[in-house]
């Protein structure tokens, strides 16, 4: 048996207004989803456990079967794995995304106009993450560049110098807020926050950045960090289920859950994060890590979440559409061919992390909608896959990390 799991990151949603007072699953063109839904089990999961923010962090260790209250220690360092950076066990490790906040002075009444400073390419980020390491490495401190507008910071014996937990807020929480009620708290966050003041100051007057100004592009002229923690320590995916598998992703959150948990992390050019990412090459990886050896893929696609954040109503339905068409409809097509000439069965399952609703712009924690199906166990229990028709079913797994036992399993028991 394969299995494959379609992770289509913040697609769920509330109902929209100008889509007609219906989410953009129940908008969007998707044939390939629906029927698989119209075949297999559809229900809703709750994939955040109360008392646990609802990150992409936490929501897809759940989905990939990892306990969050158990195992989640941080977002920050499984991106650091990711970037195949080695940590020490008193290292701790920040996400720092390049920002655009408005001009106003002094710095706690400035704005934050962009999460991800247009998407700024990794080449431009590269060039502006060294000139902060120009101005604040140390012994102690070291950024490292990662995709787009999202890097890392590590902070060496970081143990040693805390006195006390971080309060830090993620940018994409606060879009068209004014920072003040938002900069960093505890611990050593003056550090923190000098920083952040610091980089406001230099980073405007970097010569990309001044190109991208005249381009009519934001800038990415302030620091943001956040999302603090310790490398985790996950029991292997292979030892745990039994099976080998591997991870096809953009984003070095969800590779990074991946290699700690002994998957095999598979790059694709072109592949961003958000909507202009190469769906078709997402879909060829995961197709070659099958007939490679691999019995089990996660492939995640961010590119609906990216939507959500930035309130592009309809840039999130065609995400969708895009993800049914270039990446699920392809992989279908492989796995059937495969069937028929090896005879070997498939399972598939579909659903997003968590809701990333566009009238907020941000993540929630509402149980999300999944769909399994099994080629070799068709049953009828809904004519598609959205919110509603999953509410209807009246299936609620309330465990979200026990979905994938569930999935795993030889029948839908």
């Amino acid at each position: 048996m394969k299995y494959i799991v379609f992770l289509g990151d913040g697609m769920a949603d509330y109902k929209v207004p100008e889509l007609g007072d219906k989410t953009p699953l129940e908008k969007a063109n998707k044939p390939n989803i629906d029927r698989l839904a119209s075949k297999g089990e559809v229900g809703l999961v709750q994939t955040v456990p109360d008392g646990v923010p609802p990150g992409s962090d936490t929501a897809n260790l759940s989905v990939m079967g990892y306990d969050p209250k158990e195992y989640y220690t941080g977002r920050s360092p499984l991106e650091a794995v990711s970037m195949g950076l080695e940590l020490k066990p008193d290292d701790m490790t920040f996400r720092v995304n390049l920002v655009t906040l408005s001009d106003e002075e002094p710095f706690e009444n400035k704005i934050m106009l962009d999460y991800s400073s247009d998407e700024i390419s990794t080449e431009e980020a590269a060039q502006l993450i060294n000139a902060v390491n120009g101005h604040f490495r140390t012994e102690d401190l070291e950024f490292f560049p990662g995709i787009s507008y999202r890097h890392c910071m590590v902070w060496h014996g970081a143990e040693k110098a805390m006195d006390g937990s971080f309060a830090l807020v993620p940018p994409h929480d606060i879009l068209e807020r004014r920072i003040a009620e938002y900069l960093p708290k505890g611990g050593k966050s003056e550090i923190l926050l000098n920083m952040m003041r610091k980089s406001a100051d230099f980073l405007n007057e970097e010569p990309i950045n001044r190109t991208r100004i005249e381009k009519g592009l934001n800038p990415a002229n302030t620091l943001w960090i956040w999302g603090e923690g310790r490398v985790p320590q996950l029991s292997s995916f292979e030892e745990k289920y039994g099976i080998k598998g591997a991870v096809v992703s953009a984003v070095d959150l969800i590779k990074g859950i991946g290699i700690c948990a002994g998957l095999k992390s598979y790059d694709v050019e072109g592949a961003t994060g958000t909507i202009d990412t190469n769906f078709p090459g997402k879909a060829e990886a995961a197709i070659q890590a099958l007939q490679s050896g691999a019995d089990f893929v996660y492939l995640h696609m961010e590119a609906p979440d990216e939507c959500g954040h930035r309130y592009e109503i309809d840039s999130k339905v065609k995400s969708i559409e895009m993800i049914d068409e270039l990446v699920i409809g392809p992989v279908i097509d492989a796995l059937e061919e495969m069937k028929s000439s090896t005879g070997e069965e498939y399972s598939v399952m579909v659903l997003p992390d968590h809701p990333t609703p566009l009238s907020l712009r941000t993540h929630t924690s509402d149980p999300v909608p999944y769909l399994i199906y099994r080629s070799d166990a068709e049953e009828h229990m809904v004519d598609g896959y959205d919110e509603i028709q999953a509410q209807n079913t009246g299936i609620l797994i309330t465990e979200g990390h026990r979905l994938m036992d569930r999935f795993l399993s030889d029948s839908e028991s």
